[in-house]
């Protein structure tokens, strides 16, 4: 996979066990992992993780965030209240590629209740894989207002 090596996480309890399950294969695959919860299923409010992630990466502690909630819509619209943070909500490998590739995204939004472990391990692994084409695509990133 690329050379991304730091990854901050975080979601709420209804991404808790995607999140756990990611975590987990991101740390056998070598990966510094910087889990900032949830870490139960107990209720917890998405924005508080979603915030936490987004911080990481602007104090350069990650490289890139993965965020997961029931849809994924709710962690995807914080953190790109963010001017430095380009989310993408991806709920299959296709997405995942695109958002990386030709949007240059640094944040991974997952949505837990609609996508299996397997889907989610698969999306995640293209994501930190997939580097930015550039070309047509830097002048189209640098049109998104911050």
């Amino acid at each position: 996979m690329e050379n991304i090596k730091y990854v901050t996480i975080g979601s709420d309890h209804a991404g808790y066990k995607i999140k756990q399950l990611i975590s987990d294969f991101l740390k056998e695959e070598d990966y510094v992992v910087n889990d900032v919860g949830t870490f139960s299923e107990d209720k917890a409010d998405y924005p508080d993780f979603a915030h936490l992630v987004a911080k990481q990466l602007k104090d350069g502690k990650s490289e890139l965030g993965i965020v997961v909630c029931g849809s994924g819509n709710g962690v995807n619209m914080v953190v790109n209240k963010y001017s430095y943070i380009r989310g993408a909500l991806c709920w299959n490998e296709q997405i995942a590629y695109l958002a990386r590739a030709h949007n240059d995204a640094n944040v991974l939004a997952l949505p837990g209740r609609f996508i299996t472990e397997e889907e989610a391990v698969i999306i995640v692994k293209v994501f930190l894989k997939t580097t930015f084409e550039g070309g047509r695509h830097e002048e189209r990133i640098r049109k998104i207002p911050i």
